[in-house]
């Protein structure tokens, strides 16, 4: 029996049993959506888990009025609204609204700031490929970036009805208001977004291209020989690199390459290790630095690649993120 013909049968007659059985092939778009709204994979799983927890709670409730993924992601649209509550956005260093960087000038560091989080890949389930493109560019960084300039309802409606195509009446039923007010705020979202959004024409390589995995193997190989000046023709004219939580922000290869042979602790070939991965949709990679006779975790490194090159780098400097990617401490 399909879960929506499940759905439509009589509540009271299913325990909690079995909740966890019809919930779980859902987890990872909740922590998609999660994720999505807060910009932070740590919030974002205790997210999900209180989601869960919510929903199992009430599953005994639960009529069947909607399908159960439409039910899970109400509840977690609204454990994020919550959540939101007196909480300061996310940004990126480009976010902060300073202009770019001098590469020279001395780094200032702000862990205090809660940064935007990297995703780690979240489709590699078999699916129909227009749904694993849709899935990767709605968790695209620059596009969870933008969302952080949006207030949560305005977030909220605007991924329930651009991202999930939730209708209106749903939204609206949802949050808590009207569908006149849920038109305000997705218009409001929809404007406020196309002035901070990358633009619709840019076009980015999937990170299973032949294309990408090419960049993506001379961007590693010019780190791991130390042979930075490589760089260069992998860098669009326009490139900019930013490594949260440090503020600054530089656009430009010469600016980006200055930045990286005045603060990169490497000294010569060997010194840096990466491996390949996927994070936010996007080519990215794990960079290991030597300490001593090991190679430590150091930075994760997020790629957009266009048919031109890299067009931009965050590096986050964050060794907790590594094992939420699977990776080792060291090597």
């Amino acid at each position: 029996m399909s879960l929506l013909a499940e759905n439509s049968g009589d509540a009271q007659s299913r325990g909690t049993g079995d909740f966890s059985a019809h919930a779980e092939p859902y987890r990872r778009e909740l922590l998609a959506h999660c994720y999505r709204m807060t910009g932070s994979l740590h919030d974002a799983e205790d997210l999900v888990q209180e989601t869960l927890l919510r929903a199992w709670k009430s599953y005994d409730k639960f009529e069947g009025k909607s399908s159960l993924r439409t039910w899970l992601h109400r509840i977690a649209t609204n454990t994020c609204l919550s959540a939101l509550e007196g909480r300061q956005r996310r940004p990126l260093p480009t976010g902060l609204g300073a202009p770019g960087s001098d590469p020279t000038d001395e780094l200032v560091e702000r862990r205090e700031v809660p940064w935007l989080q990297p995703l780690p890949d979240l489709t590699d389930d078999p699916a129909d490929p227009s749904v694993i493109v849709g899935s990767r560019e709605s968790v695209r960084l620059a596009f969870v970036a933008a969302l952080q300039h949006l207030s949560p309802r305005q977030r909220a409606v605007l991924l329930l009805r651009d991202v999930l195509q939730w209708r209106a009446a749903e939204v609206a039923d949802a949050i808590g208001t009207t569908t006149t007010a849920v038109n305000s705020l997705l218009q409001r979202a929809r404007s406020q977004l196309e002035n901070v959004r990358p633009s619709p024409n840019e076009r980015l390589l999937a990170p299973d291209s032949a294309e990408a995995q090419d960049l993506l193997t001379r961007y590693i190989a010019a780190f791991e020989t130390y042979d930075i000046d490589r760089l260069v023709e992998l860098f669009t004219a326009e490139a900019i690199w930013e490594m949260p939580p440090y503020t600054g922000w530089y656009r430009g290869p010469q600016n980006i390459i200055a930045l990286i042979h005045q603060q990169c602790p490497a000294e010569a070939a060997g010194d840096m290790r990466m491996l390949p991965l996927v994070a936010n949709g996007q080519p990215a990679a794990a960079m290991y630095m030597r300490t001593g006779p090991r190679h430590v975790a150091f930075q994760l490194h997020v790629l957009d690649v266009g048919p031109d090159g890299v067009s931009r780098v965050v590096a986050f400097l964050d060794d907790t993120l590594f094992a939420k990617f699977g990776l080792p401490r060291s090597l």
